[in-house]
């Protein structure tokens, strides 16, 4: 048996080995020239477009500031197989050069306008035909505008124990080079902007709050959020370079409870309406343990708190705040409505206003006194309207107030 198997071996390998050798080496030789001239069809989608020496001040309508299109192209090409086969969209850019051409002009893509970012592929060697879409270029003024930016509402939730007050500058504007006609478009509709309150920490605003001692808290804006993105234009975001981009705060104050530390005046709207049955002279509120006459005015006899606005506001609008009943019949309302009510509210706005900026270190970069101004009458104003009375046990004042013989009671179903 191990005989027939050494004869089998001397046979196929031994005998006549070197016509077998050479006979071998052309089979590879020969599939290896087989394997690289054949040849096949690849469509390659999506391949960016690079327009290179535009003349001074023009551009190409959708063209980014690194010079590619903000459009891209498919390839059909025929070649190499071997090249074809490792050849990827990420490695292939159309370059288009635009010396010499009129303003609008059709692009004839050949060889000579594929590069390959892989200095390993020889595209000269992969590529024998290419055709692909019409590809039109127009050329365009470039131009550089400014661009106003709003900044708009903010999105999410303020950290725990703030409460949003406002944004500050509310516009600014960005910079920007491109095609006429998109940036003038782009200036007619305007950018927004719009920043994400749970991106800011608790503990940020807890050590803004520590180093100024104040119950409105400014956090500046960090440069990382002051970027744009204009897709027409780039694939990377803008930075707004304005220089009141400085001064960009998201204001907050504490949502701490603070006491009123005066007694709050109430008294009662008669509607004309109903005048002929109630009025000074039919009806007056009437004194409990909750309301006391105090100096011949009825006042509220309970501590009440208020919360969301700041210290400054609550100075501010001190001995100038009251609630009001409104009156009405019984047939209209079992239980009557109130609010509370601020006295000469321009004046208190003005008096805040100027104390704010008395007392402010801010610089202003550049921005002009009247928009500073302007959003601090506007803080103030959001002060008067979220306004509310929170009781000791930090609940929303409750009052039950109800038409009676020749009075009006009112008491406060949680003082307490």
């Amino acid at each position: 048996m191990v005989e027939i198997v050494i004869s089998l071996f001397k046979k196929l390998f031994i005998d006549h080995w070197q016509r077998k050798l050479i006979s071998f080496l052309l089979a590879i030789i020969i599939w290896f020239v087989i394997h690289h001239s054949i040849t096949t069809s690849k469509t390659l989608s999506n391949i960016p477009i690079r327009i290179v020496n535009l003349p001074v001040g023009k551009t190409v309508e959708g063209m980014l500031d690194n010079g590619r299109l903000n459009q891209k192209i498919n390839l059909n090409v025929q070649g190499n197989k071997e090249i074809l086969d490792e050849l990827s969209t990420k490695d292939l850019e159309v370059i288009i050069d635009a010396s010499g051409q009129p303003n609008q002009w059709i692009a004839n893509i050949s060889k000579k306008n594929i590069f390959c970012t892989d200095p390993k592929i020889d595209l000269t060697k992969a590529i024998d035909h290419i055709t692909s879409q019409e590809l039109i270029i127009k050329q365009t003024k470039l131009i550089t505008e400014k661009i106003p930016v709003i900044i708009t509402q903010p999105t999410g939730e303020s950290p725990r124990g703030y409460q949003f007050l406002d944004i500050w500058p509310y516009q600014l504007s960005v910079t920007v080079n491109g095609p006429e006609e998109i940036v003038k478009k782009i200036k007619n509709r305007g950018l927004k902007l719009t920043f994400n309150l749970s991106e800011i920490s608790h503990s940020e605003l807890d050590a803004i709050q520590a180093e100024n001692n104040s119950d409105e808290i400014s956090f500046l804006v960090p440069d990382s959020w002051k970027k744009i993105n204009i897709p027409q234009l780039s694939d990377t975001p803008f930075l707004i370079d304005d220089i009141s981009a400085k001064s960009l705060r998201i204001d907050f104050s504490r949502q701490d409870f603070l006491p009123i530390g005066f007694s709050i005046p109430i008294t009662i709207f008669f509607p004309p309406k109903f005048s002929q049955t109630l009025n000074p002279d039919t009806y007056s509120i009437s004194s409990n343990d909750f309301i006391v006459k105090k100096n011949g005015i009825k006042v509220i006899g309970e501590t009440l708190y208020a919360q969301g606005i700041s210290r400054l506001f609550l100075d501010i609008v001190k001995d100038m705040i009251q609630i009001v009943v409104i009156a009405a019949p019984k047939t209209e309302r079992e239980n009557l409505l109130w609010s509370a009510q601020f006295i000469y509210p321009h004046e208190l706005e003005n008096r805040y206003v100027a104390k704010v900026l008395a007392n402010s270190n801010d610089e202003s970069h550049g921005i002009a006194p009247h928009m500073r101004e302007e959003y601090l009458r506007n803080r103030f104003r959001s002060y008067m309207n979220r306004f509310r009375f929170y009781t000791a046990s930090h609940q929303k004042l409750n009052l039950r107030i109800e038409l009676q013989a020749n009075t009006i009671s009112v008491v406060a179903d949680n003082a307490r």
